[in-house]
């Protein structure tokens, strides 16, 4: 049975994508071509197209088709591509694989049957036919508490071409559980910017989120100096990190719309729905205010002032 060798390039920092629309929920082409070279510019270790955070659901497969086709063109192979194929029927993730696969991706990423999400019998099935639809590196989804158990992740482990997982879940004892059952055959991301540091304790070899489009470079050197035992940094960064979760959480798509375009000057559009483009209750200053405040601990100056 084949098995694929994740390496060293599935680690580090990848940001989750937007994927820029326009008025009429179109791929916005300028802006996707803007938004690649700002994260590369960046300094990211590898980019994630088509999770939740690029609405890859809320598009059909002929408009994901278009997404990874531009996206991987543009990319040029600088830094390594994962598709997000997962979709509603396990028939059109093949699909959806195949396409990465011929277009160049570098890997594929897939979350569960949705509606199934509580079976682990029916996630194990989807997630084998995707795996063996190509030869990529595949890292399904943790969902739930429906891979949480050692029998489960044994299960995965037999399945060719699965290389590592993306972790959604927050709580880190499931990340410490799964990392001590695999070892070093997979690489784990931590899927929650919630645990940009702390995921990286229980095993982590990287962090895939939506912050990182915005802060990508402050997060990436806020993790890089974590491990390099300025622990204090870390917390620190986290807290603050979290303090602006909490008030961002009821208007995050907005806040992100605005926050890019003060910051990057990048519009990603309004989202699909049924994802909510809720009123914002700050004013621009006040947005620049959260980003720069985060922004603020990669700088020398928060360094010293803070040994």
């Amino acid at each position: 049975m084949k098995k694929t060798q994740p390496g060293s390039k599935f680690g580090g920092l990848w940001p989750a994508m937007f994927t820029p629309i326009n008025s009429d929920s179109t791929l916005n082409t300028a802006a996707l071509e803007k938004l690649i070279e700002l994260l590369i510019d960046q300094g990211v270790d590898g980019i994630y197209l088509l999770g939740s955070t690029g609405q890859g659901f809320l598009f059909n497969e002929k408009q994901r088709e278009l997404i990874t086709e531009v996206a991987i063109e543009v990319v040029n192979k600088r830094v390594p591509v994962m598709v997000q194929v997962g979709a509603l029927n396990t028939d059109e993730s093949v699909r959806l694989a195949k396409h990465a696969a011929k277009r160049g991706a570098d890997g594929i990423s897939s979350v569960g049957p949705i509606y199934y999400a509580s079976s682990a019998a029916m996630a194990i099935e989807h997630y084998r036919k995707i795996a063996v639809a190509t030869d990529l590196p595949f890292f399904p989804y943790q969902i739930g508490n429906a891979l949480m158990n050692a029998e489960v992740v044994g299960k995965l482990l037999e399945i060719p071409n699965i290389a590592g997982m993306k972790l959604t879940t927050t709580n880190l004892v499931d990340i410490c559980n799964i990392h001590n059952r695999v070892g070093d055959s997979w690489r784990l991301f931590s899927g929650a910017d919630e645990l940009l540091c702390h995921a990286a304790l229980c095993g982590t070899a990287g962090a895939i989120g939506t912050t990182y489009n915005l802060l990508g470079s402050t997060c990436k050197d806020v993790r890089q100096k974590f491990l390099d035992g300025n622990v204090e940094l870390g917390i620190e960064f986290m807290l603050c990190l979290q303090r602006m979760f909490e008030r961002i959480m009821p208007v995050i798509w907005t806040f992100f719309n605005r926050a890019m375009i003060l910051r990057h000057s990048i519009d990603i559009g309004k989202p699909n729905p049924p994802l909510l483009f809720s009123e914002l209750p700050w004013s621009d200053n006040e947005v620049m205010a959260m980003v720069e405040e985060l922004e603020s601990f990669s700088s020398k100056e928060y360094q010293v002032n803070n040994k």
